[in-house]
């Protein structure tokens, strides 16, 4: 059935569950929906990249065929069962296992709630909703691959954990039996507190309910408005301690969690409203905080995020948000007519600490601290409650402030009532379009859209919760969230710039059509079985909702209720234009069946759908991009099977091309020209590296063309890149399309001003965005240079130091060691130059040796010429060469510059064997144990490393020594010259799970782009 047709047509729940990719079952009745498939089996070996500890050891795994090397590491290492199951492994060993695991559950769930009743209905959903996991065409959020189906498939069921869920018989909330007979699926939480010290809700309970979260791996957001201000009375007498002190303590409780057995760090939202008295200290907090880790940092401290600088200082395990009014906002506009615009600050319970304070204060404050830090950002409250479908609550009292949507979760993207829940999933759109027929397939996409949403409401009917009030509220409202993914992929494959109205346009129908056609399916459930609880309440709110969405994709031609702005509206004439009609009409169609039979039979669920970061479960997906996000760069880093990585250009560019016009030949010169190497050379040995990666300046490429290609960042030496208002304006055209919000973060280059940042948020605001964030590049405080001549004396720099004094530092060092006389070399000198770039900084160090092979100078140049970099080399250089002179054992010196972190750091390029130090001082660490003949720290080893000797070094002989022993030059693997992976940098954080430095922007939270490991939701 054509779905432009829907809205004629009978309308129930049976007209969604239809075959549609697995037809040809009906035609075999032998097959099953495995066999539409080819599998392989996969070895999956991970390591950690410091360590080089195996983390999973994996033989023989089960994957369809066109599965990659990383979608089978990171969902071997992350979803699959290692414990428990019933065969002769102990774990689920193929990919047909983790499918029947969830999609049996969900099946079974619909079948007791009365939305699946036959049993051709039974195997259908099955069918279908494997075809589509299968085939990458979607993805649960990971607490689902964690937990769902486990009893049910395995029997594994586990001892009770103290969740919750609503028995509908009794109408009252009750305890899980046992852990996974129910799902825990969710894992967006939003939390509530309020004004007391004990007691449920209080002060001390928001301690339990977080650590039960961040123990099951899941976050929290909060928003404490209602906590009173240092100074309020107490109703004991006294005053409180206030806010701070009490986000403080909890902070700290985020990191005892993470720390005490989780690798993922606690996510946890902490959401303030503008009018609290301690809102300027919450606003300058965390960077307060980042100016202590800069000082500390210069002592010597480590500066990583999980440092121990970063330890000791508050505030580091949340995001932090301030929630704005419109009456702030629109005074914020006016700054330049007026800057003595004022609001009111508020005592919660204490009218004394009520006072006027400068809008401009506030505005000045905020972003100065979000360019220093990159927090807090930005909430604007009247705007989530603009689109609030239930204000009314549970107790019907209209906007009253517990009803009200007073925070996020972790991410932003999920926005609701305190005290409830979201599981989520996220669509691959790449995977509907047909390069062939250069074409998207509408039907198939609306098709899915439809059974996913009935699998996430099968995972409310039988979900387990985690506190009592989550399980009352979420059977309430059963909010859902289905988003999207890699749809930077089908914008450039189809020749639309990130950047242009063509791709916000196209984004907001695909967002438009799945919000709508998921309402729909909800209305079709509730004639069915009935609405969520608190429909009957919130009706007359949430039509209104549905009919402002509706106005936006043009299905409805009036003016907007309750909105004080006019929100992006998609333009059915350039979809017109761009051979889109036909998406055009299903997005109206489907927004008319969402109102007409919302109308009717109103709905199943209070929400939707999100825009969540979707980090791992894309890589799962083989998404070559995340979430909405465009693409960070031109080249892929394709995991090989024995390990490594091989370089190749995004495969989607060579699409876009050929529909693009472009020969075969010029395809191919293009692709040459973003690969193309230079040769690097190091004795006998030579290796090829990726020259900067840009598309700028290639061949055949047409001028025009090139905004199709520009990423979210410059590459290389190229100058493109998408502009912040790029991601602003895409942001604003999804916005009124979601039921909930989207997780983004808008990165900006250093240079950018504080001026640009208000510029950004006041922007964001006036376009109806509900939340965003920015992240200015470099602004997380890393460790200043400190080339700190021993461990014990580290709050000594050499840039304070003079050269008599590192002088007199080596002598103390020489008479540790018991030598008196500076053997200072004389003449020619004989040695090996490792040249080496981290980040755009090239460092040259040349070692050079005595004729009986000691290491007697090191010198250390940069292509920096008359910087500060420049001058503190020479000192370090100075300071070393002094100490080698003086006959220090070098291993002493690799040591004690080992691990020193500052910037520049990173990945490494042009050496062929170290490929990520924390700081020069660690590269020069790295490449004294290199001639010392030790490579156990260097990320890429030679084929006959067996040892770490100085025998065994090819640099321990002097070219006119003729009794030295001629080493063989060490080799590197061909799999080893592969390995020069450059990654996006993401200030310092390494993966909690493997150790890998390529940590990555993801919406508001951060995804590892080797191992799949995210600080988010998904």
């Amino acid at each position: 059935m054509s779905h432009n047709n829907m809205k004629n047509s009978d309308k129930s729940i049976k007209t969604i569950i239809k075959r549609f990719y697995t037809n040809e079952l009906e035609l075999d009745k032998d097959k099953t929906v495995y066999d539409l498939f080819s599998w392989k089996k996969v070895d999956v070996v991970l390591k950690d990249y410091k360590t080089g500890k195996v983390l999973v050891d994996m033989k023989d795994l089960e994957f369809p065929e066109n599965y990659s090397q990383n979608a089978c590491n990171i969902i071997a290492s992350k979803y699959f069962r290692r414990a428990g199951v019933p065969n002769e492994l102990g774990y689920e060993n193929s990919m047909r296992m983790v499918a029947h695991r969830l999609v049996s559950f969900w099946r079974d769930a619909l079948v007791e709630e009365g939305i699946i009743e036959t049993e051709e209905e039974k195997n259908i959903f099955y069918d279908e909703m494997v075809y589509g996991l299968l085939n990458q065409m979607y993805a649960p959020n990971s607490p689902q691959w964690f937990n769902t189906g486990l009893a049910q498939s395995y029997g594994i069921k586990g001892a009770k954990q103290g969740n919750f869920y609503y028995n509908e018989e009794l109408k009252a909330v009750v305890e899980c039996e046992d852990t996974y007979s129910r799902t825990q699926a969710s894992a967006c939480f939003i939390l509530s507190i309020e004004d007391k010290l004990l007691g449920s809700h209080s002060i001390s309970d928001q301690f339990v309910a977080e650590t039960k979260l961040f123990k099951g791996g899941s976050g929290t957001g909060t928003n404490f408005s209602v906590i009173r201000a240092k100074g309020e009375k107490l109703s004991g007498g006294g005053v409180s301690s206030g806010l701070m002190s009490f986000l403080k303590a909890l902070d700290r409780n985020a990191g005892a969690i993470k720390s005490g057995g989780t690798t993922r760090r606690a996510a946890k939202m902490v959401c303030l409203d503008v009018d609290h008295p301690e809102i300027m200290d919450f606003i300058t907090w965390k960077a307060k905080e980042e100016n202590k880790v800069r000082a500390l940092g210069k002592m010597g401290y480590d500066t990583d995020i999980d440092g121990e600088a970063y330890e000791t200082v508050s505030g580091q395990n949340s995001n932090n948000s301030i929630r704005f009014s419109d009456e702030f906002m629109t005074k914020v506009k006016n700054l330049s007519d007026n800057e003595n615009e004022v609001i009111k600050i508020k005592g919660r319970v204490d009218s004394r600490l009520d006072r006027e304070i400068k809008v401009k204060e506030i505005w000045d404050a905020f972003n100065n601290s979000a360019w220093q830090c990159a927090d807090p950002a930005p909430q604007f409250d009247d705007t989530f409650n603009a689109w609030h479908t239930c204000p009314a609550g549970e107790d019907g009292n209209y906007n009253a402030v517990h009803n009200r949507i007073n925070s996020t979760n972790p991410c932003g993207e999920y926005a609701f009532l305190n005290d409830t829940s979201c599981n989520l999933a996220s669509i691959n759109i790449y995977k509907f379009y047909n390069h062939d027929r250069r074409s998207f397939d509408i039907d198939g996409y609306v098709h899915l859209i439809g059974f996913i949403q009935l699998a996430l409401e099968a995972s409310i009917y039988w979900g387990q919760f985690p506190t009592e009030d989550i399980a009352r509220k979420t059977y309430m409202f059963r909010t859902t969230g289905l988003g999207i993914s890699n749809i930077a992929s089908l914008f450039m494959v189809m020749g639309y710039p990130y950047n242009s109205e063509e791709s916000r346009n196209l984004a907001a129908a695909l967002v438009g059509i799945m919000t709508g056609h998921s309402y729909y399916v909800s209305s079709l459930m509730a004639k069915k079985i009935g609405t969520f609880e608190k429909y009957p309440i919130n009706k007359d709110y949430m039509m209104r909702v549905i009919r402002n969405h509706a106005r936006v994709t043009g299905a409805l031609n009036s003016k907007y209720e309750d909105l004080n702005y006019t929100p992006v509206e998609v333009n059915h004439e350039l979809l017109g234009a761009n051979k889109l009609q036909k998406l055009s009409d299903i997005l109206k169609s489907a927004w008319i069946n969402a109102l007409e039979c919302g109308k009717e039979y109103g709905f199943r669920n209070a929400q939707v759908s999100v825009i969540a970061p979707t980090g791992t479960i894309s890589f799962a997906m083989d998404c070559v991009a995340t979430s909405i996000e465009p693409f960070f760069s031109h080249i892929v880093y394709k995991k090989l099977v024995g390990g490594g990585f091989m370089t190749v250009v995004n495969p989607v560019i060579e699409q876009s091309l050929e529909n693009l016009g472009y020969s075969s030949e010029e395809i191919s010169d293009i692709l040459a020209y973003v690969l193309r190497m230079e040769t690097v050379s190091e004795g006998d040995f030579s290796y090829e590296k990726i020259l900067d990666g840009k598309i700028e300046g290639a061949p055949h490429l047409k001028e025009e063309h090139l905004p199709i290609f520009d990423t979210a960042n410059v590459c290389g030496t190229g100058k493109r890149y998408i502009s912040a208002m790029g991601h602003v304006k895409m942001v604003a055209a999804i916005t009124p399309l979601i039921s909930g919000a989207i997780s983004k973060t808008v990165n900006v280059p250093k240079t950018a001003t504080i001026e640009d940042f208000k510029n950004v948020v006041l922007t964001s605001w006036e376009l109806g965005i509900k939340g965003i964030t920015l992240y200015r590049d470099s602004s997380k405080a890393a460790q200043p240079l400190n080339t700190s001549l021993t461990a014990e004396d580290s709050n000594v720099d050499l840039d304070s130091l003079t050269y008599a004094q590192l002088l007199a530092k080596a002598k103390e060092l020489q008479a540790e060691h018991h030598y008196s006389k500076r053997d200072k070399p004389l003449g020619i000198r004989y040695g090996t130059t490792h040249p080496a770039q981290i980040e755009d900084v090239k460092i040259y160090t040349t070692v050079n040796r005595r004729e009986n092979g000691e290491i007697s100078e090191i010198y250390i140049t940069t292509d920096r010429e008359g910087t500060i970099i420049t001058g503190l080399l020479n000192s370090l250089s100075k300071s070393i060469s002094v100490m080698l002179q003086y006959h220090v054992p070098p291993k002493d010196i690799a040591r004690m510059l080992r691990g020193q972190k500052y910037e520049p750091y990173g990945f490494v390029q042009k050496h062929p064997y170290i490929k990520s130090v924390s700081s020069i001082s660690d590269l020069i660490s790295k490449i004294i144990d290199i001639e010392l003949g030790d490579f156990s720290r260097c990320q890429v080893k030679p084929d006959d490393y067996i040892s770490s000797t100085v025998e065994n070094s090819p640099f321990n002989h002097h070219p006119i020594n003729s009794s030295a022993v001629e080493a063989e030059p060490i080799k590197a693997s061909e799999e080893s010259k592969k390995a020069v992976v450059e990654g996006e940098k993401l200030y310092g954080v390494s993966c909690p799970s493997c150790s890998g430095t390529r940590m990555v922007t993801n919406g508001t939270c951060k995804v590892c782009l080797d191992c799949g490991s995210t600080t988010g939701c998904s």
